[in-house]
């Protein structure tokens, strides 16, 4: 009865129904260009290749990870035909298996194969303004929900993230003297907030202590900002989370009293997943 309590409780499934609603909103309500075999290909991928890996490691297969990445994906990612999903979905799950370091997988597992198809394939990219105005309320709403959920610890991230993007953005305007209705318009992205709400928040792959973590976001924005900025980067944030990671170790070896707490702190899918992915 505990195991059945302690399922129910798993926060990974209200971070699943989230994005399975935001996939629908998006398809019908939003009209994205969403044909089926997108999510149908990324799904499928994902489990696939989760359950060959823990087959190989000898572990129990965890269907809750690779359908977050996947559906991650799905939002994201835009692509010309269905073998750079399939590409992307199985380069997140295969990473979480082949790139770790103390006992948990480096990058951000959507984040990584999201930069890798952009860079490497032609027919590749991420549209940060197809939600418009009413479809980011919608995402905000979500992973404002899905983070109070998790507890305050989790909403500091993606509310930090956001706070040092605006400033960079409405910054830059002011110095340039451009219409505060261009910085406004960069802050309702829904990709901007999917990213925020949905991805930089993964404790999995962010540093233990709380004033490490918070520099580490802002290293994440600006980082992003140039990038988005000086190179006309569509995902400057994506690629911001991928370039900062090496940071996350050195910061945990630097303040490492917190990482008992952290791990104490997170909830039970995290500690599972820090143990088997």
């Amino acid at each position: 009865m505990k195991q059945i309590s302690d399922s129910f409780k798993d926060p990974r499934h209200g971070q699943i129904l989230s994005l399975c609603c935001l996939v629908f909103l998006g398809a019908w309500a939003f009209s994205f260009e969403m044909p089926y075999w997108r999510p149908i290909t990324a799904v499928a991928t994902a489990l696939a290749v989760q359950f060959w890996a823990s087959w190989i490691a000898e572990i129990r297969f965890d269907w809750r990870s690779p359908l977050i990445s996947s559906l991650s994906l799905t939002l994201l990612l835009r692509t010309e035909g269905a073998d750079l999903v399939a590409l992307a979905a199985f380069i997140a799950i295969a990473s979480k298996f082949l790139i770790r370091f103390d006992g948990k997988h480096f990058f951000n597992p959507t984040a990584l194969a999201i930069v890798v198809v952009v860079l490497t394939c032609d027919g590749a990219w991420v549209s940060p303004g197809q939600w418009g105005a009413e479809g980011w309320a919608a995402v905000a709403a979500a992973g404002a929900g899905l983070a109070v959920t998790y507890g305050a610890r989790r909403l500091e991230v993606p509310l930090a993230f956001l706070g040092f993007w605006a400033v960079l953005v409405f910054g830059r305007a002011i110095w340039l003297g451009d219409p505060l209705a261009i910085p406004l318009h960069q802050m309702t992205s829904g990709a901007l907030v999917v990213f925020a709400f949905f991805m930089i928040s993964d404790p999995m792959t962010a540093p233990w202590n709380q004033g490490a973590r918070l520099a580490w976001v802002g290293a994440v924005a600006l980082t992003g900002f140039l990038l988005q900025v000086n190179w006309i980067v569509d995902a400057g944030p994506i690629f911001g989370l991928v370039a900062m990671a090496p940071l996350v170790p050195l910061l945990n070896r630097i303040f490492p009293a917190q990482a008992m707490a952290w791990r104490q702190q997170s909830t039970a899918d995290t500690r599972k997943e820090i143990r088997h992915a």
